[in-house]
């Protein structure tokens, strides 16, 4: 039956695998794909790195264990303007970019849904720890938290339209990750035990700065480090090399720690403050994604979260324009960073979200 068909991405872990398990154990059809997303000559090589030949015949091998068919899609070129350059570009202006939504966005529930389309699949289906339901009140497709607190990937899918939620799959969105590896274990998977890629993926030494002057063969100049009232109190060593709310590695002997809270691209400087001026009640985000609602049309009260792992903090957030948040915090909040994501939660609902500007 077409409608059966699902299509699975397979990055060669664990989570993935068993995706595809509980998915011919629910009656689907899966098909597994592996995404070629870059060359490992293209990158950093080190242990972590993903998207390796050895991944892709670890996703083969539990393909073949369950009997269902495999795919390897080349994405190599949507990956590289995407996800890539826009990572490259965000750094250059001063930015700190979200890698992982942006494939989250343009690959795995983009060209990846296009490619089901063509091949008469229903859905996608991933191992991210999240949830979809259907609101038959709204008429709205919502995304949820996973039920494992730690392992939750909500805050990185915020992106998904209507459209995508629809055809979209996440078969471990109730399950703990320990009950995830037992799984795989049970049914053989070479891969049941398999470390957890860490960092970004196409930098996996978590050298951001060398992979952009690798990329761009371009050298980013020295410049001064100034207080926030123009004092220059030493040089830094080129402006990608520093993120808002960084203290170590900054190379200065201060009489009292300062953290870097602002990058001037233009003067080529990094202006430095202390821990508290790090911290602010209010931000503004734009290329908006709403998910619960159409819109905000009056104050909404939320929990809200500007980086992956931070606890969510009470919040109202209005939405002046259509491609605008304002988000007000209860209590001031550390070291917003352009670039980054603010996503919206009323309980395990994600509301939306945008990038921080």
């Amino acid at each position: 039956m077409e409608s059966k068909k699902v299509l699975v991405g397979m990055s060669g872990g664990v989570d993935s695998a068993v995706s595809a398990l509980l998915l011919k154990e629910a009656g689907y059809a899966p098909i597994g794909v592996n995404c070629r997303f870059f060359d490992n000559e293209d990158v950093f090589r080190s242990e972590k790195t993903c998207c390796s030949l050895e991944d892709a015949e670890d996703a083969r091998s539990v393909a073949a264990k369950l009997g269902i068919p495999f795919y390897v899609f080349n994405l190599k070129d949507t990956f590289r303007s995407r996800v890539i350059d826009r990572f490259v570009e965000t750094y250059i202006a001063g930015g700190t970019p979200n890698p992982c939504i942006d494939c989250n966005r343009y690959l795995k529930f983009g060209k990846l849904l296009q490619r089901a389309q063509e091949l008469g699949a229903s859905a996608v289906a991933t191992g991210h720890y999240a949830l979809v339901s259907f609101d038959s009140g709204s008429g709205r497709y919502l995304l949820r938290k996973g039920a494992d607190e730690t392992k939750d990937q909500s805050y990185v899918l915020y992106c998904l339209t209507q459209n995508q939620l629809a055809h979209t799959l996440f078969p471990l969105g109730g399950m703990k990750k320990s009950e995830v590896r037992a799984l795989a274990e049970e049914n053989g998977f070479l891969n049941a035990k398999k470390h957890e890629s860490q960092d970004i993926c196409f930098v996996p030494d978590g050298d951001y700065a060398a992979f952009i002057e690798k990329r761009t063969g371009r050298s980013f100049p020295h410049g001064d480090f100034v207080a926030k009232d123009g004092r220059v109190l030493g040089e830094h060593k080129g402006i990608i090399r520093y993120t808002i709310g960084q203290r170590r590695g900054l190379g200065l002997a201060l009489p009292a720690p300062l953290y870097v809270c602002r990058k001037d691209v233009e003067k080529n400087r990094v202006v430095l403050c202390s821990n508290e001026e790090l911290f602010a009640k209010e931000l503004y985000a734009d290329d908006v994604n709403l998910i619960a609602l159409d819109r905000i049309t009056a104050p909404l009260r939320v929990k809200a979260k500007v980086r992956y792992k931070q606890p969510e903090q009470w919040a109202t957030v209005f939405q002046p324009e259509e491609d605008l948040l304002h988000v007000v915090f209860d209590e001031p909040q550390r070291a917003f960073a352009k670039g980054q994501a603010v996503v919206l939660y009323d309980g395990d609902i994600v509301v939306g979200g945008g990038t921080i500007r």
